[in-house]
């Protein structure tokens, strides 16, 4: 046990990615029932479902889980209402500043960690009075930072800045590279890339395949000089983005088609660096164990060798 389990209550310190439109029930239980922490998006705006997704939970697990509250997209504050309403003991923010929302959170008895991307990022919301920090490496899938800096150079950066508990997030799909984040100074673990290409989750199985069929050179940086920068499989549809160079958000509309229809060429398909280093699609149950396995024995590994 460490200050990540103790605050989640969970049985293992690692968190499901909170992935517009994919991180819903059906995989936030899972991951929950195999010990880890699943979380229910609310970034793809659709309020409604996402709250149905929030109270679908209660009858798939009985397990904690957690919500995702992406500042800038939140339309109102009736998703802030649902959280509190449905007694949600944890939350994570992004997109934005924490600050906006941490006081109405607090009050209410939720512990708030805000992702960041940046060292500056995170002193900002230590300063807000944050409980802890997703921190987000250039290696994960999604919405990025255009300034490129790695999750290792990242962690031990705002640790040496603050002893706030911290979950690494960007390239991590085993027990090797939650050993390597431990080293850095965090404290839990969150994996998204890899949970998108579990059997539970939602998606077609033509994107999980070109997860698998990709290598670690497989993904682009896109729109660097604008917004929302992003890191997204290389496909068609990105390759022409990332020779024009630019892109707005009409780029995402069609991104259910991908998602759930296996169009591979309606959206960049979102995905990190880690895809390199998946080659099978597994169980929830059976990625958490095998991470949570091999990250024991590496540490033990690592206890045996001294200088």
């Amino acid at each position: 046990m460490n200050r990540i389990t103790q605050i989640l209550k969970s049985k293992y310190p690692i968190i499901q990615a909170p992935m517009g439109w994919i991180a819903r029930s059906q995989l936030a239980s899972a991951v929950s029932n195999a010990g880890g922490f699943g979380v229910i998006e609310t970034s793809s705006g659709e309020t409604e479902m996402c709250k149905a997704e929030i109270r679908a939970m209660a009858d798939l697990t009985d397990k904690p889980f957690g919500v995702n509250l992406p500042i800038l997209f939140l339309q109102d504050e009736s998703m802030i209402n649902l959280v509190i309403e449905e007694n949600i003991k944890f939350v994570t923010t992004s997109a934005g500043d924490p600050a906006k929302y941490i006081h109405v959170l607090k009050d209410a008895g939720i512990t708030v960690f805000h992702a960041v991307p940046s060292l500056a990022g995170a002193l900002k919301a230590v300063k807000a009075g944050v409980d802890g920090l997703v921190v987000e490496g250039t290696e994960g899938g999604g919405f990025k930072s255009p300034e490129e800096v790695g999750l290792y150079v990242l962690l031990q950066s705002i640790r040496r800045h603050t002893d706030i508990p911290m979950i690494a997030a960007g390239g991590i799909v085993d027990g090797i590279g939650m050993a390597a984040a431990f080293a850095a100074g965090a404290e839990g673990i969150q994996m998204g890339t890899r949970f998108v290409s579990s059997q539970e989750s939602p998606v077609h199985d033509n994107f999980k395949q070109a997860i698998l069929n990709s290598d670690e050179q497989g993904t682009y940086i896109l729109n660097k000089k604008s917004k929302p920068c992003i890191r997204a499989l290389k496909t068609e549809f990105t390759k022409e983005i990332y020779d024009k160079g630019l892109m707005d958000m009409s780029s995402m509309i069609g991104i259910k088609d991908l998602y759930f229809n296996g169009d591979m060429n309606a959206a960049p398909a979102l995905a990190g660096q880690s895809i390199g280093l998946i080659n099978e699609i597994k169980s929830v149950d059976t990625i958490i164990t095998e991470t949570i396995n091999q990250f024991n024995e590496v540490c033990k590994n690592m206890s045996s060798h001294s200088f």
